[in-house]
C-alpha cells in the first residue's frame, strides 16, 4: 500500500473576515462544474462574456478542490516565507531585470511604490512544471502537491474558462486552449505572495496604496480567495470597488494578453492592492495564484476570424506587424517592473510607460 500521509506543514492562520462595511464589486459567480455538458457550456459562455465585459473579474465555484485541500495549499504557500532562512532565499532570487523571468523569490522592498517608499511584499514563483528550476530545501517534500495544484489549475479551471471565452467569440472551443499548451515553452506560473503590514508613515506617504493600479500582463489570472480585504478593481465608471472574500472560491480576471488576442473586446481589468480595513491591519495577507499566459511563440494579434469581433470591431493596441510575441511581452513587462521611469499621463493620477511600442498605464 502506498503511503498516503502528507508531509507535515504548519497551519497558516489567516485573519478573520473584516467587520467593516465596504463597497464591494458585484461580480458574477461562474459554476465551472456545469462546463462538462454542451448545454452547460452554452449557458456559461454567455455568463463569462457578460462578466468580462462588465468587470473583467468573476468568481469561479465548484472547481474541484475541497475546502480542506484549499486550506492545505495556503499552508504550503506560507512555507517559502516562514520556513526558509533569509540567507537561503538569496540563492533563489528571480532574475527579473537580467532575464525577464519572475521564477524564484522577489523579496521585500523590491519595487518603489511612491518615491522613497518601497513595497512590503515577498513572493515566490515557480514554473507550472516544478522540475524546471531548483527550490529551497523546505519545499522539496511539497513539490508533488504543488505540481498537482498546478495541473488542477490548468486543466480543471483554466482550460474550461478558455473554452468558454472561445465559445463566446464564436470560435472553435480549443483555439485558446491550444495557445496555452501545458507542455510548451511558456512561463505559466504558480505564485505565492505574502504582504506584511506597513508603518503609519509609509501608509500616509503612499495614500494607503500597497500596489498601484495595473493590469496583469498574461491572459488569465486565477486568485484563490482569501479573507484579508485589500484587492480592489476599477469599474468601467472609474470607481474603486473591493473584492469580497468567498470561501473556497476563485477570483478570475483577464490580462493584457487576452486584450491583445480579443482585439480589445475583453480588456485587462485595472486592479490594485490597498491597506486592509482596521480590524485586519496587523495581519499578513497570503495570496495563492495561477498566472496563465499563452505559449512564448504566440504572436499577440487579434483573433480576427471571430465573427463576434468582426461585428463589434477590433481595437488594436499596435499594428499587427509590430505586435510582440508572448515571450517578448512578458519579458519586457517583467524587466521594466520596478525600474521604469514612469511619466505623468494626460489623465489625473495616471502614470505611463511605453513597452514594446505599446502604451502601458499605471493607476495611482
Amino acid at each position: 500500500m502506498p503511503n498516503l500521509t502528507l508531509p507535515y506543514v504548519p497551519h497558516y492562520v489567516a485573519a478573520p473576515p473584516p467587520q467593516e462595511i465596504l463597497e464591494y464589486a458585484d461580480l458574477a459567480i461562474i459554476d465551472i462544474s456545469k462546463a462538462v455538458t454542451e448545454e452547460g457550456r452554452a449557458a456559461l459562455a454567455i455568463e463569462v462574456r457578460e462578466a468580462l465585459l462588465n468587470h473583467g473579474f468573476f468568481y469561479v465555484v465548484n472547481h474541484g478542490y475541497s475546502q480542506a485541500q484549499t486550506a492545505r495549499m495556503f499552508d504550503i504557500a506560507d512555507v517559502p516565507f516562514s520556513a526558509v532562512p533569509d540567507d537561503e532565499k538569496q540563492s533563489y532570487i528571480a532574475t527579473r531585470k537580467e532575464t525577464g523571468s519572475i521564477e524564484g523569490y522577489s523579496l521585500i522592498q523590491y519595487v518603489d511604490v511612491d518615491g522613497a517608499v518601497r513595497d512590503q511584499l515577498t513572493q515566490y514563483c515557480t514554473n507550472r512544471d516544478v522540475t524546471k528550476r531548483r527550490h529551497p530545501e523546505a519545499l522539496h517534500p511539497l513539490l508533488p502537491e504543488i505540481q498537482e495544484f498546478s495541473k488542477h489549475n490548468h486543466f480543471n479551471v483554466l482550460n474550461p474558462i478558455l473554452r468558454l471565452i472561445a465559445r463566446s467569440l464564436e470560435l472553435p472551443e480549443d483555439i485558446l486552449v491550444n495557445m496555452h499548451d501545458y507542455d510548451a515553452v511558456a512561463e505559466i506560473t504558480v505564485r505565492f505572495i505574502k504582504y506584511y503590514p506597513r508603518t503609519e508613515e509609509e501608509e500616509t506617504r503612499t495614500k494607503n496604496v500597497w500596489l498601484k493600479g495595473h493590469t496583469d500582463f498574461g491572459s488569465i489570472t486565477i486568485l484563490w480567495s482569501q479573507p484579508v480585504a485589500a484587492l480592489q478593481i476599477q469599474t468601467r465608471e472609474g470607481e474603486w470597488r473591493w473584492i469580497r472574500h468567498m470561501e473556497n472560491a476563485l477570483v478570475v480576471n483577464a490580462g493584457d494578453a487576452m486584450e491583445f488576442l480579443t482585439g480589445g473586446c475583453y480588456k485587462g481589468t485595472i486592479h490594485r492592492v490597498v491597506q486592509p480595513p482596521v480590524d485586519q491591519r496587523n495581519h499578513t495577507r497570503l495570496g495563492v495564484f495561477y498566472f496563465a499566459m499563452p505559449c512564448d511563440d504566440v504572436k499577440l494579434v487579434p483573433m480576427d476570424e471571430s465573427p463576434v469581433l468582426q461585428r463589434v470591431g477590433i481595437q488594436r493596441r499596435c499594428d499587427d506587424s509590430e505586435a510582440p510575441t508572448m515571450e517578448q511581452w512578458r519579458k519586457a513587462r517583467t524587466m521594466a517592473y520596478g525600474y521604469s521611469q514612469l511619466k505623468s499621463g494626460k489623465e489625473k493620477g495616471i502614470e505611463e510607460e511605453i513597452i514594446n511600442g505599446v502604451l502601458v498605464k499605471h493607476y495611482n
